[in-house]
Parts: C-alpha cells; structure tokens; sequence
C-alpha cells in the first residue's frame, strides 16, 4: 500500500512538472550595452471623398533605427533611439515629397529637416512588460530640425513643422511603438491564452486602440503571437486636418499583427501588421477658411506595414 502511495505521489508532481512546463514567462529582457536594429517599410493610404471627388494621400516610409540599452532599473530600461536611414514619400494634394535624408536637395526643406535628424540620440524608458512610461528629447531635436525650413514664407514654415511633427514627432513614434510591441502579461502564459490592452491614439485622431494578443506557439528561443486591435475614435474631440480647419471623427476599424518573438530579448524579431479604418470626418464651419457650415466627408484609410529587428551587439 505505501508503495502504492509513492508511486501515486510520483506521478502527481510529474503531472504537475508537466503542466508548469505548458507556461511560459514572457518579458523583454536586456543588458545594458544591448544594440538592436530595427527596419520599418509601411505605407499608409488615406482616401476622402469632398462633394463626390475622391482624394487619395499615400505615405511611404522606409526608415532604420538603432536602438541602444543605456540604463537598466528594476522592472524598466532606458533605450536610446537614433534614425540611422529616413526615406519618406507623401503624394496627395497635387504635391508630390520624396525625401532620402542621406543625400542633399535644397529645393526640399523637409530633405534638410530630417538629415538633421539622422545620428541624433533621444530615449524611451521601457518597462519590462512592454508599457512606455515615456520618449524624452525628441520633439527638442525636431524644433532643432526646423531651422532647415527658416528661408520659407511664415504659411509654409507652419505647414512644413506640422508634416513634420505629424510624421517622426513624439506622439507619432509612440504610437506606432506601443502598436509594434507586445505588451506582456506580469503572470506566465500557455498555447491559446489571450490578454488585452488599451491604449490611446496619440496621432491627430482622438481616441482608443483596444489590443488583444494570443499566444500560438513557443520554444525555448521563439514565441509566434498573434495581435488583434479594434479602434475607435471620440467624436466629441477636435483635431486639425489640412489648411487649419478643425474636425470631428467618427471612425473605426481594426488592427491585425502576426508576430516572431525572439525570447531571449522579447522584441520581435519579425511583424507584419495591417490596420483599416472607415467613417467620416466632420469638417467644422469656419467663414475664414470659406466653409459655412460643417462638412461631413466620408474617409478611409488603409496601413500596410512590416518590422524587422535584430540584435547588432
């Protein structure tokens, strides 16, 4: 009988081994001294309809980054980001801006702004689940970039800062940031298991991104993950669209990601993510802008984007 009872205890807690085995802690984990690249191609296109005529505004980006580990606390890190390559491509509004920030074209100033910004260093302090607690010195180092737009008239020095702090400003980079990167649970996780997270749109829209993410497989130095998000916009909030006019939105849509972690640091090492979104935009009347009354403009817009990171050092 006692042996009955061993060897019933023994298959228990090898039941129990076997099952702790099924979960997984997943966190991004770093040294100090740490150096990834990080490769992003998108392109996102943005098409409004104004009295039946459709506009369509395509942007492209193709930009590298170097990411460095340059202080490690408990539960938190502190990165520092530089822009190692910027290729950027705006078509919409009968104006066409390609920009390679390596070479130099004087008769496009946002080609000047942003090779002021290659090479130059700003941080993000990262928590070790995933959340951003916050991005420090980069909109200082676009005020500094502005200088390059000095020679235009007042009307499109105004133009060129808000492209430019739309497209690469803080609010800009940590959006699509926390849209790249999982934001992991504090407990471990198993094959099916699905957690959640909200965050705001820090983007011109007004609003919230509701992001879901499912564990699909691991071993010991990948984790497949699957994201979904579901986006909604505050009607209430105003934001500006082109020429200074204000707007309301109605808008949502949805955000899916499949992704190749890499779990010894936790960031992935591949991800491909596709957004839509669909509603309307409700341009405000404003006599100056020659608008007398509020102008609903129905609106879709269409992001198709790919990341890849790799440890460097």
């Amino acid at each position: 009988m006692k042996k009955l009872t061993g060897l019933a205890a023994l298959l228990c807690c090898f039941a129990l081994s076997l099952s702790a085995q099924d979960y997984v802690e997943l966190a991004y984990r770093f040294q100090k001294g740490d150096k990834f690249a990080l490769q992003q191609e998108s392109r996102s296109e943005t098409y409004i309809t104004v009295n039946d005529v459709v506009q369509r505004t395509t942007r492209d980006y193709n930009n590298k980054m170097e990411i460095s580990v340059s202080e490690m606390a408990p539960g938190r890190f502190i990165l520092t980001c530089i822009y190692t390559d910027i290729k950027f491509n705006f078509n919409g509004r009968n104006q066409n801006i390609f920009v390679d920030a390596k070479t130099t074209n004087e008769q496009e100033p946002l080609q000047g702004a942003l090779k002021l910004i290659l090479n130059q260093p700003f941080t993000l302090e990262l928590q070790s689940t995933g959340a951003i607690n916050k991005v420090e010195e980069l909109d200082a180092m676009l005020d500094k970039a502005s200088a390059a737009f000095s020679k235009l008239k007042s009307d499109e020095q105004t133009a060129y800062k808000k492209l430019l702090k739309d497209q690469f400003g803080t609010d800009a980079f940590r959006s699509w940031l926390e849209q790249l990167l999982v934001i992991y649970p504090v407990h471990g996780v198993k094959n099916g298991t699905q957690w959640e997270e909200s965050l705001p749109l820090r983007t011109g829209l007004k609003g919230r991104i509701d992001l879901y993410w499912n564990l699909q497989h691991w071993d010991s130095q990948t984790a497949k993950i699957n994201g979904a998000g579901n986006i909604k916009t505050d009607k209430l909030e105003t934001f500006t669209v082109e020429e200074g006019i204000q707007a309301t939105a109605r808008i949502q849509g949805t955000q899916t990601t499949n992704y190749l972690i890499n779990r010894e640091s936790g960031l992935p090492s591949i991800a491909v993510q596709n957004t839509e979104m669909k509603g309307e935009y409700v341009y405000l009347a404003n006599r100056k802008k020659q608008l007398k009354k509020d102008l609903t403009v129905p609106v879709r817009i269409v992001t198709n984007a790919s990341y890849k990171i790799k440890q460097i050092k």
